[in-house]
């Protein structure tokens, strides 16, 4: 009998899949025989010497959990995730606007540079066209912690700010968009390669979770819906 794990199941998962089909398995043996043959969990990500060669640059927590924002283009956060192929892994940069929640900017590749959020965030730049100083927020990683980065918010009108580090409710509602993508599209899902993971991500944000997808922080509309609702009270005025 086979188990199908995919690779990232430790021993303790392993003896429970065994003994689902009938096997009578002990953890110790699994444990070893595991580790005589090298496998072990996936527990992570370890950043590899020499990539992230530029020093780090801290800025301070300006959000301070205070999701709440009163109007569009005033407060976006970013954050990165990753997506699993049968090739490897691919990574996801989105761009979210406090006010409503809406995904405005994204980006994938197959690294995790600073290109990806860069990237990302130029398309928010390009979607949203702020007309006044806009605070990102994210956290303390790499890519948003090199001089490249904190150069380009200084050359948009963008004011850094970030997370407390190793503080994941500083940055909760990115946090929240990456639990949704997981639960609702990618969670049992291995894309056989990059354009099929990219597709179906970029469906789930552009098809469902911008236009239809309901947020109880937006009274339970969806965050397209509740954009055009205050820009038609704008207009009102």
């Amino acid at each position: 009998m086979a188990v199908h794990h995919c690779g990232y199941y430790g021993y303790r998962k392993v003896v429970a899949d065994l003994r689902d089909l009938g096997e009578a398995c002990g953890k110790h043996r699994v444990y070893n025989l595991m580790r005589a043959e090298g496998l072990k969990s996936q527990s992570g990500y370890k950043r590899r010497k020499g990539a992230y060669g530029s020093p780090a640059v801290a800025a301070a927590n300006r959000v301070q959990q205070q999701f709440d924002v009163a109007e569009p283009n005033r407060v976006w956060v970013t954050d990165i995730t990753y997506i699993r192929m049968h090739e490897g892994w691919l990574y996801l940069a989105v761009v979210l606007d406090l006010f409503s929640r809406q995904v405005i900017g994204w980006s994938m590749q197959s690294s995790m540079e600073k290109d990806l959020v860069m990237s990302a965030l130029l398309m928010a730049l390009w979607r949203r066209h702020p007309k006044n100083e806009v605070i990102v927020h994210s956290d303390q990683g790499s890519q948003f912690s090199s001089h490249d980065w904190q150069a380009f918010l200084k050359s948009h009108n963008l004011v850094s700010s970030m997370s407390r580090r190793g503080n994941c409710h500083d940055n909760a509602v990115a946090e929240s968009f990456f639990q949704l993508l997981r639960r609702e599209r990618t969670r049992r899902r291995i894309y056989a390669d990059r354009n099929e993971a990219r597709s179906d991500v970029v469906d789930y944000i552009k098809m469902f979770c911008n236009p239809k997808q309901r947020h109880g922080y937006n009274n339970g509309l969806s965050p397209v819906e509740f954009e055009k609702k205050f820009s038609n009270r704008l207009e009102c005025v």
